[in-house]
């Protein structure tokens, strides 16, 4: 995802909530991280995307500072204007495999169409699921996993760039969405 945003030009910063750049993976790939939460100030950031994975994922729901910044966030993409030429940006919230679950235990997910990894529908509080690669409802996008992540990345930059952007990028890494 953060390959695909950047090939766009989305400037992107990845963020730990560990207190240490470095972060391992479910799988034990050491991810380098630009910044740690309590570093970055979040008043420009126009999306915020939650990677999936265990034990990741339940760290990210009991991270208080990222689930205060989410539930802001959200709220302010709701009511931020979408039209006219000195629109701010909307804040968008995404989350991929198991991550949508934390979007669902905030309330976030209401009335919205969601999708997850199997097993964590249930967690998807109020959302209507669904279960194409990627579902998107007004300023929430999510996708249900790693085989998912090309059709997730490319909805974001058709959301934050253009469709034309997110065709050609597809054209050229070679996906057959």
């Amino acid at each position: 995802v953060v390959d695909i945003l950047r090939r766009a030009g989305v400037e992107i910063h990845m963020v730990s909530i560990t207190g240490e750049t470095k972060v391992t993976g479910s799988h034990g790939i050491e991810i380098k991280c630009d910044t740690c939460i309590g570093q970055e100030n979040f008043s420009e950031t126009e999306l915020f995307v939650l990677p999936g994975g265990m034990p990741g994922t339940k760290n990210l729901g009991a991270c208080k500072a990222l689930t205060e910044l989410l539930t802001a966030s959200f709220e302010a993409g709701k009511r931020l204007p979408m039209a006219g030429w000195c629109r701010k940006p909307r804040k968008k919230l995404a989350a991929i495999c198991a991550a949508p679950s934390v979007l669902g235990d905030l309330g976030i997910l209401k009335g919205k169409k969601a999708c997850c990894y199997p097993g964590f529908e249930e967690h998807l509080t109020g959302a209507q699921v669904v279960f194409d690669q990627v579902a998107q409802d007004g300023n929430v996008t999510t996708s249900r996993g790693m085989g998912t992540a090309i059709p997730f990345a490319l909805s974001l930059v058709s959301q934050l760039v253009s469709e034309e952007k997110a065709q050609e990028l597809a054209q050229s890494i070679i996906f057959k969405g």
